[in-house]
């Protein structure tokens, strides 16, 4: 039995690649040949193809001329059409002409291998531009600080770019027969080995961006999240600053932010107030009767919205009513002095009315040892046994 090995075959060989360039030369040479005529026609077309795309491509830029701002949708499209590069203008040129020129198979391999490679890396600048585009179209917004986000915007570049090439990359060897499993799964394992060791900054960017298309809240919005209120002053990459209701800075990660239920007191359409009102229990039933229409007339002529108002149960010292009413809109400072006026006018109503709001009381009895009761004084009657 022999040890030896076949040798292995050269990866690159010169004289296979030698073979088929003159292959391939012969074939054009024959094509020009025999099919001057047609090439000149293609040639023609292909010429007017290329015209037209390029005016195609002006547009983009009267586009981002005619938008009002920077980063409007009229700009974001422009500028993707204005990155339509030459190459790929050609290629598809070519590629629409090809046919009529009758190419020999090595010149139409040729050009299906441009063309390719030619729209796919064109597609991916095209999403690029897109993408890159409505993020800032959304980061401008006037109710946003642009200067975090847009200062991140750099690294957002990075990784789309770097995104969206690898996969055009992996698509163009794909369709020349390349075995690109090995190729996808390292960029995987590379990929997972990023993604666990900068989780927290790619959590807290995903985040940001969320923030960004959902708006739950925007810059200079009011709101409450825990136990904490505030006004928000700042969106980043990473955190969102919140200016407390006394005065101090409040700084959270976006993710756990988005992690809690947020109200958003600027978005509210009104605020409610509640007051329970106890009476004591020797007013008389016809004028607790009275006491609802009393509120609703109170809270009507200080320009307040009426809900409801009526008995809620028999207290411990009290008959209690509740009175809710609405301030219109989401200021607090005015709903907060409606409240302070309704308060006071169903004060003054009631003392007017001498109806007696209650206050807590209790009554304490003493007794003998053998549990009669001891008067408190002498001349009060004994009460009777029953």
């Amino acid at each position: 039995m022999s040890n030896t090995t076949a040798p292995k075959p050269p990866i690159f060989d010169a004289g296979a690649l030698q073979v088929q360039t003159q292959g391939f030369l012969t074939a054009s040479l024959d094509w020009l040949r025999l099919h001057w005529l047609e090439i000149l026609v293609a040639f023609a077309a292909g010429a007017i193809i290329v015209v037209a795309l390029h005016g195609l491509r002006k547009l983009g830029e009267r586009l981002c001329r005619r938008d009002t701002g920077p980063t409007g949708w009229g700009t974001v499209i422009g500028r993707a059409v204005i990155r339509t590069n030459n190459f790929f203008i050609v290629m598809l040129a070519a590629k629409l002409v090809a046919g009529y020129a009758g190419a020999p198979t090595q010149v139409a391999s040729t050009i299906d291998f441009l063309w390719t490679v030619a729209s796919v890396f064109q597609a991916a600048i095209w999403a690029r531009e897109l993408i890159l585009g409505a993020i800032e179209h959304r980061t401008s917004s006037e109710h946003y600080s642009g200067e975090a986000l847009l200062s991140a915007m750099g690294l957002i570049r990075l990784l789309v770019t770097f995104a969206l090439f690898a996969v055009a990359l992996i698509v163009v060897l794909d369709n020349l027969g390349v075995n690109v499993t090995g190729l996808v799964a390292g960029l995987g394992v590379g990929g997972i080995a990023i993604g666990l060791a900068a989780q927290g900054i790619f959590a807290d960017l995903f985040a940001a961006l969320s923030i960004i298309f959902d708006r739950p809240f925007r810059r200079g919005d009011g709101i409450s999240y825990d136990q904490a209120s505030g006004t928000v002053e700042a969106i980043g990459l990473k955190s969102t600053r919140i200016r407390g209701v006394d005065g101090e800075e409040r700084v959270i990660s976006n993710k756990n932010l988005l992690d809690k239920e947020i109200i958003n007191n600027t978005q509210r359409n009104h605020r409610r107030a509640k007051f329970v009102i106890g009476v004591t229990y020797q007013t008389p039933p016809e004028v607790c009767a009275r006491i609802p229409a009393m509120l609703q007339e109170i809270v009507e002529a200080n320009d307040r919205h009426f809900i409801r108002a009526g008995f809620t149960g028999f207290g411990a010292s009290s008959l209690d009513f509740e009175l809710q009413f609405d301030s219109e809109g989401p200021d607090y400072a005015h709903f907060y002095d409606g409240r302070t006026t309704v308060g006071i006018a169903v004060l003054k109503r009631f003392n007017d009315e001498g109806i007696d709001i209650a206050y807590p009381t209790q009554v304490a009895y003493t007794a003998a040892p053998d549990g009669t009761l001891i008067l408190p004084h002498a001349d009060c009657p004994e009460p009777k046994a029953a």
